[in-house]
């Protein structure tokens, strides 16, 4: 008797199969991130303005300044150098497209498998995703900020070779400043985007699909104008953080995360909403698109419930002396 290697079925097996639509899921996949990347080139001019806006919010001296003498100073940035503003931190953003969602999916897939939640990911599985890969995110984020850090004293981007050879004199520990804030922001568009926003979805597809002819893709736009408004309410105040965090120079010493909220607070009591939503304003529109995209990211990524694992057995019939070929699958 021989038996043939057992075999772990990880993706689906009609993964790579073309559909009724013309595609597979794979080319699915490949042409997501394509618009992704194409996204990330279109509206990191807002990213870039966004951030300098909430850099730009103490003056020299370090005394807090009116939010629209910051958005001034940004506005100044950008017409003084438009391409290179405009473009500052694209290379890091375009690496984390992909490779961001490695560790964020694939923890999230795994957290989900071990749970049994099937297709449809938890809010456990959403925290532990957002816990994890945060670690494996932030440094991009960080490079990223850092390039456009300095743009109003030089003009110009700073190198990433640059940034990595600071932050090699102090074993790379840089690049993890704003880690604790962004696994809240990661939780935030987890739990919002990938557990919200569906189960939102298909409780306006049972109530508005009976009564009118909205498809999937507009009830999905529809359920991301109502979770919009809450996430930008919850995570603007996180990417303030990230900002005050990761744009303090490298070399210097480290603000934590207890300074950086005091310094929120303060700006906060002296300006109110303005100054914990500064720079949200140009940016605002975007996560309406950002949360309909996280849905369908997910999408791509099936998730089984079970593992499926074949073994085939080759047996001899005493009787009629002949082999026969039987097979098992488990899952």
């Amino acid at each position: 008797m021989s038996m043939k290697a057992q075999s772990l079925s990880i993706l689906p097996e009609d993964y790579f199969v073309v559909k009724k639509s013309g595609l597979s899921q794979f080319q699915a996949m490949t042409a997501y991130l394509g618009g992704s990347a194409f996204q990330t080139v279109m509206d990191n001019p807002v990213t870039a303005y966004r951030q300098l806006v909430q850099q730009y919010a103490k003056d020299a001296s370090g005394k807090a300044v009116d939010p629209k003498v910051a958005s001034a100073e940004a506005k100044a940035v950008f017409r003084a150098s438009p391409i290179s503003a405009s473009m500052s931190g694209v290379g890091p953003r375009l690496i984390g497209v992909g490779f961001k969602r490695i560790p964020k999916f694939g923890i999230l897939l795994g957290i989900s498998f071990f749970l049994g939640d099937g297709e449809s990911p938890g809010v456990v599985a959403a925290t532990g995703a957002s816990i994890l890969s945060a670690p494996f995110i932030n440094p991009i984020r960080m490079i990223e900020k850092q390039q456009r850090a300095y743009f109003k004293q030089t003009g110009a981007v700073k190198p990433i070779t640059e940034i990595l050879k600071e932050s090699a004199a102090q074993r790379f520990a840089p690049l993890f400043r704003g880690t604790i804030p962004l696994m809240g922001h990661s939780l935030a568009s987890a739990v919002l985007g990938l557990v919200g926003q569906p189960r939102l979805q298909k409780y306006i597809q049972s109530e508005l699909g009976q009564n009118t002819s909205l498809g999937r893709t507009a009830t999905g736009l529809v359920a991301s104008a109502i979770v919009s408004p809450i996430y930008v309410v919850v995570t603007n105040p996180l990417s303030r953080l990230e900002v005050i965090m990761q744009t303090s120079s490298i070399s210097g010493k480290s603000i934590g995360v207890v300074e950086a909220i005091k310094e929120v607070a303060r700006d906060s009591a002296q300006f109110g909403l303005r100054g914990v939503f500064r720079g949200q304003g140009i940016a605002s529109p975007r996560p309406s698109l950002v949360f309909h995209s996280s849905t369908r990211d997910a999408t791509f990524f099936k998730i089984p419930s079970k593992p499926t694992i074949s073994r085939t057995y080759i047996l001899r019939n005493p009787s009629s002396k002949q082999m026969q070929k039987i097979s098992f699958q488990f899952g």
